[in-house]
């Protein structure tokens, strides 16, 4: 593996968890210890990271995004039994906004094919397996950012903007008591809000990792939509559900 898809995988690694150690780097990155030491070293120097006895520890930068790919390996599991569960509520006939995100994604092969859907999205991911799975499909038109597939811009956004829907389903990177929704990207930002404030029901799909995360730019107070995750800290819970509906599914 080239020492930059290490460095990347660690800092991706990091936005899903507090500290790495080691000891988990090695297998996966398939490198020695002295290589990964000096791969922490090198990403410490850099500003990525902060180096601890045996790992290292996050550095909390508002505005990193890990890509698709790395997204899609993490919490597999957890993110299948969200979007089951997502999915089953969706009722015929319903009109439903489809944010981009692997969570999200992992929806549509749970969508039933003879609902009479519409889906409206703004990733050309899930449009394309939308179109597979023979579900009527409208993708918002913009801009592609590479590293999320997620349409963005103006355009898309005033497209969005003279839509209604069912439903809505929205991938996000922080869930916080205070900050509420936030997520890093401002023009992924609004999309989201858009989506959240123009649907009838709106959900928040986010494994337990989304907890107290706060990044750059907040897409709804917690209040304005519900939330579907795996498992929710016990001492979160009860101050969330003060705030909002919380849904916790079974891998």
């Amino acid at each position: 593996m080239l020492t930059e898809e290490r460095h990347r995988q660690i800092l991706a690694y990091l936005t899903t968890s507090e500290i790495v150690t080691i000891n988990e780097l090695m297998s996966p990155l398939k490198a020695s210890e002295s290589t990964i030491r000096r791969d922490l070293q090198t990403l410490e120097n850099q500003g990525l990271l902060i180096r601890i006895h045996g790992g290292a520890k996050r550095i909390h930068q508002l505005t990193f995004e890990a890509d698709m790919t790395e997204k899609s390996k993490t919490h597999l599991d957890e993110k299948l039994s969200i979007a089951k569960y997502a999915a089953s509520i969706i009722q015929p006939d319903d009109i439903v906004y489809l944010d981009a995100g692997t969570t999200t994604l992992a929806m549509i092969a749970f969508l039933p094919t003879d609902y009479r859907l519409k889906v409206v999205t703004n990733s050309v991911k899930h449009a394309a397996l939308l179109i597979d799975r023979q579900i009527e499909t409208i993708i918002l038109g913009g801009q592609i950012k590479l590293s999320t597939n997620a349409i963005l811009g103006s355009s898309p956004a005033r497209q969005l903007e003279r839509y209604r829907f069912n439903q809505s389903f929205i991938g996000i990177n922080g869930i916080h008591l205070v900050a509420g929704y936030t997520t890093p990207d401002t023009e992924e930002g609004l999309l989201k809000r858009i989506g959240l404030k123009n649907s009838q029901h709106s959900y928040i799909l986010a494994d337990h990792s989304k907890f107290q995360q706060i990044t750059f730019t907040q897409v709804a107070t917690l209040s304005e939509a519900e939330i579907i995750t795996d498992n929710c800290p016990t001492d979160l819970k009860k101050k969330l559900l003060q705030k909002t509906t919380l849904k916790e599914v079974n891998k």
